[in-house]
């Protein structure tokens, strides 16, 4: 029996290795490499669909008088008063072109980076027949006799327009085999503008409103501005040298002030008088943009 049993392990250990003798070796298999460079230098281009609101503008005019009748000075006045434009908000698509950098830190999934980008949102909004109410007073040369009144000025159309705008975001992301998700924020730089059309003072003296200020003036206004952004976005790489970037972002522009200055001169033959005075006056507000990119990009 002893034997037997010794006989049967000896052919079972036998059996054994050659069924592993015969069984074939499993190759090791490398894990793939993440098509996310290290570190790339990139530029892109593509577009953008963008919600720009122009919110409140406060506008603040004054206008000042001298009336003249039969060439003698008669009276001198003025009229001030503050008002605010409720302006609209402009969807459209824009073109943008963007680059920038990113570097994984060492050893870890973790990158860092920074990107520029530039829009041409060309947004605009406007609103018709403005009013902007006024106080002030006259007074007469020969007797000093001091007359308050109200008045108002009225703009045909007044209008904000943003056009070109700059950002600069350093952003932080991690990575994946062929992606990465970032989020980052940083200063812009926008143009905006503001058209005051046809503008005319009007001033309730005698209990019917008078045009003080003769033919319609137009004022313009443009610059650059700062302000600040904030953007969340996705990559997904085709290869390593080309790859989708989609971002959302929220800029907001600091609030920018244009101030108008224009003389005026308003004749009036029938009574033999001439009032001869001055527009002046100073509109102020930011912008807020809203968009979502998708832009095709090379990596090196």
């Amino acid at each position: 029996m002893k034997k037997l049993i010794i006989t049967l392990v000896i052919a079972l250990t036998a059996t054994g290795s050659a069924s592993a003798a015969d069984m074939p070796l499993k190759a090791q298999v490398a894990p793939a490499a993440s098509t996310v460079p290290e570190s790339a230098f990139f530029v892109g281009l593509g577009g953008s669909y963008n919600s720009t609101d122009f919110g409140t503008q406060d506008v603040y005019a004054v206008g000042t008088s001298s009336v003249f009748q039969n060439g003698a000075l008669f009276s001198t006045g003025s009229a001030a008063g503050p008002g605010t434009v409720q302006m609209g908000s402009e969807t459209k698509f824009a073109p943008t072109v963007q680059g920038g950098y990113f570097r994984k830190f060492s050893g870890s999934d973790w990158l860092w980076g920074f990107k520029f980008a530039y829009s041409n949102l060309a947004a605009s909004s406007t609103v018709g027949n403005v009013l902007l109410p006024q106080a002030g007073s006259n007074t007469t040369v020969a007797g000093g006799v001091t007359t308050p009144f109200t008045g108002t000025a009225v703009a045909r159309t007044y209008e904000t327009t943003i056009d070109h705008q700059i950002t600069f975001i350093p952003f932080i992301g991690h990575s994946f085999d062929k992606s990465f998700v970032y989020l980052g924020a940083g200063p812009t730089l926008s143009h905006t503008r503001t058209n005051v059309n046809g503008l005319v003072g009007f001033a309730n003296v005698i209990g019917i409103p008078s045009d003080i200020s003769g033919a319609p003036v137009d004022f313009t206004g443009s610059g650059w501005v700062y302000g600040g952004a904030a953007t969340v976005g996705a990559t997904y790489f085709l290869s390593r040298s080309w790859f989708l970037d989609i971002s959302y972002s929220y800029a907001m522009t600091a609030r920018q002030t244009f101030n108008y200055s224009s003389p005026f001169i308003n004749p009036n033959g029938a009574k033999n008088t001439t009032i001869v005075g001055t527009l002046v006056g100073n509109s102020a507000g930011r912008v807020i943009t809203q968009g979502v990119s998708a832009s095709i990009n090379m990596a090196f």
